[in-house]
């Protein structure tokens, strides 16, 4: 079975100003995904006639299907539709019905219809409509040659419900579709390079209509497996099946799969295994306490937090030996692991965990330069501490000391 390609088309001065950042693709090309069509470019233009008319043309040659979003406002600067019309060779005219569900929208919230609203309903009149449920902007659909446009408004509602009930049952009706199953493994705990090196063999053995990618971000890389056919239900099997090799490679990499990140795959280990934690943190500022309460239902787990930010603060109120300090600072081993082992007794819970280091940029010594970060993990069996040599950057290296603390977290807890 063919693929069948689409061009996402994006319009509008404000999203290449920045004004407004363009969420639309990002869940068109998902649903498109769903439906078995293959996303092959997003393009963005903005309110220039030539600059429209020319994305419309280098799209047409790429893609079975362009869906256009943005653009159809009744104000001049709106320009999708007559760049449309001049693209399809036909004039604007008035829809009847069109007119008939604008003014019907208007009255039934009590607002005057101006000439304005009326050009709403002026729509090519080479296209069929597209109903919008829910706005006053029709989308279009037009019809070339085996390839089909389909113009819809901006607004993320609108375009979502007439995507949803109207454009992809279309589609898939217009074009046979394969199917297309994603199957994401997170990984965290080693850099893009050295997973691509420890799996390399594996895949090269991937069968043609199995792709993967390597989607990396902050601390974490995700790997996608896309396959293609004509039964979800096999893929399913087939990368089920690929993944448990995968596992036999880079498995203590491995801590879930599909959405979740590592806070919520590590809340639902905590909850299954009926632990408690707390968290003493300096360097990370109460951000490793943040990702940990974002998860709806982690009170369940998580008790409290402490942030001894100052030598004094450490002493007095976590209870650090003063000539542990003295001695060793507060960024090193003998530190991090009297706080992990405090909080767990101050909050009488099953873990403790801390962090502490130079997040910079001042702070630095020859011996400690930024991004010296220790981490610690305390349950009644053992302590487990980890140093960490991280960026010259001192939001990124928060961030990155507090991914590192859930990860020890995951690979301390008993398995």
């Amino acid at each position: 079975m063919k693929t069948v390609l689409a061009e996402l088309l994006t319009i509008g001065d404000e999203i290449l100003y920045g004004q407004i950042v363009d969420t639309n693709a990002q869940w068109m090309a998902t649903a498109l995904a769903q439906a078995g069509i293959k996303v092959i470019r997003k393009t963005t233009v903005g309110d220039q006639e030539s600059e429209i008319l020319a994305a419309f043309a280098e799209a047409e040659k790429r893609a079975d299907i362009v869906l256009i979003t943005g653009g159809l406002g009744p104000t001049n600067d709106d320009l999708t539709k007559p760049c449309l019309a001049k693209y399809f060779g036909c004039e604007l005219a008035i829809h009847p019905e069109a007119l008939a569900e604008v003014t019907e929208f208007f009255k039934s919230r009590g607002r005057e219809l101006t000439g304005v609203n009326i050009q709403q309903a002026a729509l090519p009149v080479c296209c069929d409509k597209i109903t919008n449920a829910v706005g006053t902007a029709p989308g279009m659909w037009f019809s070339r040659q085996g390839k089909v446009f389909v113009s819809m408004p901006g607004v993320p509602h609108e375009m979502k419900r007439m995507m949803t009930d109207l454009v992809i049952p279309k589609l898939k009706a217009t074009f046979p579709t394969p199917v297309i199953h994603h199957h994401v493994i997170r990984t965290v705990g080693i850099g893009e390079s050295f997973l691509a090196e420890k799996i390399a063999d594996w895949e090269s053995s991937l069968p043609p209509h199995i792709k993967l990618a390597y989607l990396p971000s902050l601390g974490e890389v995700k790997l996608r497996l896309t396959g293609i056919g004509s039964s979800r239900e096999s893929l399913q099997a087939e990368t089920d099946q690929l993944v448990e090799v995968l596992k036999t490679r880079v498995g203590q990499f491995i801590y879930g799969y599909g959405e979740s990140p590592l806070e919520v795959v590590l809340g639902q280990r905590l909850q299954t295994l009926n632990l408690t934690l707390a968290v003493a943190e300096s360097c990370t500022g109460g951000y490793l306490s943040h990702l940990i309460t974002s998860v709806p239902g982690s009170s369940a787990y998580f008790l409290g937090s402490i942030i001894p930010y100052a030598y004094e603060i450490k002493m007095r109120q976590l209870g650090v030996r003063p000539e542990t300090l003295e001695r060793y600072g507060a960024v090193s081993e003998e530190t991090i692991r009297e706080m992990a082992n405090l909080v767990r007794a101050k909050f009488n819970t099953d873990i403790g965990v801390a962090t502490s280091g130079i997040a910079g940029p001042g702070g630095a010594t020859p011996e400690k330069p930024v991004g010296t970060v220790w981490v610690a993990y305390s349950d009644k069996h053992q302590t487990v501490t980890r140093k960490l040599q991280l960026s010259k950057e001192r939001d990124l290296n928060i961030r990155l000391a507090s991914l590192a603390s859930l990860n020890l977290i995951r690979q301390s807890l008993p398995q």
